[in-house]
């Protein structure tokens, strides 16, 4: 093999895909270095016909330093946020007489969604009624005791009597509405019992807060009991994404910062948000601090589970040489751009750093005013194929 076909084994291998994800391509450079030329060969120039070039629609850009927004890059993953979760479930058994909420279905906070027959709340209700009534009976007792004492007929003692046995019946009841408060009725619910005297055991179980219900385990007939979460309500028109951020980077971070969430149900498209909590524990293993983006969802698109690209911005308007990131072809960590020169196209190795947008920072490589390849740069790599295929054929 010549030495022309070993510089294009060299070429090809430093060739990738092109970068891509949210706010462009993944940073591997820590700090400003001043862009220096770093081709890899003076000889190693792909050259195309004007017919050719136009045929692969290839398409130059000029390198040029404007203001942009450096960002952080993170893994991350969407979640329920626990305030706006809540299970609908029961401290007693019971059995599932009525069912009024499946899956998928949005409720409203305080909306019945499941309907218990409980021996415990058929007891409590006959319990209640009964001590209701002995406290009516107290009182109309303790009444005629005062009117007698008044019209000089009754005696003290009874009076006396009278009084204490109202005050029992009266603390009798009350622990008795306690105990129904106990078994999930509310003071309206009671108060509407008391008054219809209503004699069953059927309890009604609301939502406690709004949002589509996303678990249930309500079977029409079904026994359960304390141990049984019935159900799951999720809000899900604001979210959390959690992503671990490493201990180094943890100076960049701050709460209020501006974030880009991409997922990859919705390639190409990014979700806004602000960080909202860091983290106090460093966890051990990985070195990395949780940081919390809180994010509107306010089209219910993004769903709790799915895993998600954060791009914490870090600041904003600070010049800097930035490309589109089409520009850039990746193999693993090396990243390189094509280059017009006298003679053709010639792949430059650079240094990237990741910036909000479809563009990435170039640290080093590049010089503002050199033209480079922004679209048609996977035809350039297969004509260097062709011509490393050629070469060694031929040898």
């Amino acid at each position: 093999m010549t030495g022309r076909a070993v510089l294009l084994v060299a070429c090809l291998l430093a060739i990738g895909l092109p970068s891509g994800g949210c706010g462009g391509s993944a940073a591997t450079a820590d700090g400003p270095v001043p862009a220096q030329r770093q081709s890899l060969s003076g000889e190693a120039v792909v050259r195309l016909s004007s017919a050719s070039l136009e045929l692969a629609g290839v398409e130059l850009a000029r390198v040029d330093a404007h203001k942009g927004r450096r960002v952080l890059k993170a893994m991350g993953k969407i979640l329920a946020p626990q305030p706006q979760t809540a299970i609908v479930s029961y401290s007693f058994p019971g059995r599932v007489a009525a069912v009024h909420a499946e899956v998928g279905d949005w409720v409203e906070e305080g909306q019945t969604v499941i309907v218990l027959e409980s021996q415990e709340v058929g007891e409590a209700k006959s319990e209640f009624f009964k001590l209701i009534a002995a406290l009516e009976l107290a009182k109309l007792n303790l009444e005629r005791e005062k009117r007698l004492v008044e019209n000089g007929i009754g005696v003290k003692k009874g009076l006396v009597a009278a009084e204490a046995d109202y005050v029992m019946a009266q603390a009798n009841a009350e622990a008795a509405e306690k105990r129904l408060h106990v078994l999930g009725f509310t003071e309206e619910r009671v108060k509407e019992i008391t008054e219809t005297h209503e004699i069953s055991p059927k309890v009604m179980l609301t939502a406690p807060v709004s949002g589509k219900v996303v678990a249930s385990k309500a079977i029409l007939g079904g026994m359960v009991d304390q141990t049984v979460e019935i159900m799951t309500i999720v809000d899900p028109r604001r979210l959390w994404a959690d992503a671990e951020v490493y201990e180094k980077d943890l100076a960049k971070m701050k709460v209020g910062q501006a974030v880009e969430i991409c997922v990859p149900a919705y390639p190409g498209e990014a979700f806004h948000g602000t960080v909202s909590y860091i983290g106090d524990l460093v966890d051990e293993e990985t070195r990395t601090i949780t940081v919390r983006t809180d994010v509107a969802n306010g089209d219910l698109r993004l769903k709790p589970g799915m895993f998600a690209n954060v791009c914490i911005l870090r600041n904003g308007g600070e010049p800097m040489v930035l490309v589109p990131a089409s520009a850039v072809l990746e193999e693993g960590k090396r990243k390189l751009v094509f280059v017009k020169t006298a003679d053709g196209f010639a792949p430059r190795e650079v240094a990237t750093r990741a910036v909000e947008g479809d563009e990435v920072e170039i640290v080093k490589g590049l010089d503002v005013g050199e033209e480079i390849v922004v679209r048609g740069n996977h035809q350039l790599k297969s004509e260097l194929q062709r011509e490393l295929l050629e070469a060694s054929h031929a040898h």
